[in-house]
């Protein structure tokens, strides 16, 4: 069982490696440059793959926090607590990349537009969701109040991504939906958009597999430990 299950890690890292380059080369070399922006532009077949995973990461948090209250399998808890892991990286990329955008679009690193300011506080919720689960309580009860967190936190996801509808926001409206992208750049995004979802599926299942791992040592440090009290 272990060792097929290594073995389709295998396979998904792989896949996704090839992926990711395929879509960079895509991205700096078939993606046509953009006629007012310049090469700035391309900076978007990154931020929005990263800006989807992030919102992908925390609808699985959701779930499986809910799960987790529900069945109270640890196997869910290990889910949500992996993709928190990955999902604050890939937040905090996509929350990099618009500020490099915006300081070449914009003439400024930050701004407190609406799109921005919910997507800051996303990353918060995801900063408090980890240091909760490392703030030193006994695990099941550190479990029990991230996935509560988790809930309640993914209400912000749909606030980000309806921001530019909500409110009046400086953010670019979606081109995807518009028709503002040529074809080429459209396949670009396709592409960069599926090597980062596969990216985050790779570094989630090596997350809970690793999380497995470290739940059947502590399984068998603690029935050695058993053991021993009893022969004493």
């Amino acid at each position: 069982m272990k060792n097929n299950d290594s073995s389709k890690l295998a396979v998904l890292t792989l896949l996704s490696a090839l992926l990711m380059l395929a879509a960079l080369l895509i991205v700096f070399i078939y993606a046509p440059e953009e006629q007012t922006m310049g090469s700035i532009q391309k900076i978007f077949y990154f931020h929005v793959p990263t800006a989807w995973v992030s919102f992908l990461t925390f609808f699985v948090i959701f779930v499986s926090s809910i799960c987790y209250l529900a069945k109270g399998n640890a196997l869910w808890d290990n889910v949500a607590r992996s993709s928190a892991e990955v999902g604050f990286i890939f937040n905090t990329i996509m929350l990099a990349t618009g500020s490099i955008w915006a300081k070449a679009v914009w003439n400024t690193w930050w701004t407190w537009d609406p799109r921005l300011t919910t997507s800051l506080i996303l990353w918060f919720i995801y900063a408090g969701y980890l240091l909760v689960r490392n703030f030193g309580f006994e695990r099941e009860r550190s479990a029990r109040f991230a996935a509560v967190i988790g809930i309640i936190g993914f209400a912000d996801v749909p606030v980000v991504a309806l921001s530019i509808v909500l409110w009046r926001t400086q953010h670019p409206s979606a081109l995807v939906f518009e028709g503002g992208l040529t074809p080429s750049m459209f396949i670009t995004l396709i592409t960069s958009v599926i090597a980062f979802t596969v990216l985050y599926f790779a570094l989630l299942a090596t997350s809970v597999f690793i999380g497995r791992m470290e739940d059947a040592v502590n399984e068998l440090e603690a029935s050695d430990n058993s053991g021993e009290r009893t022969v004493k």
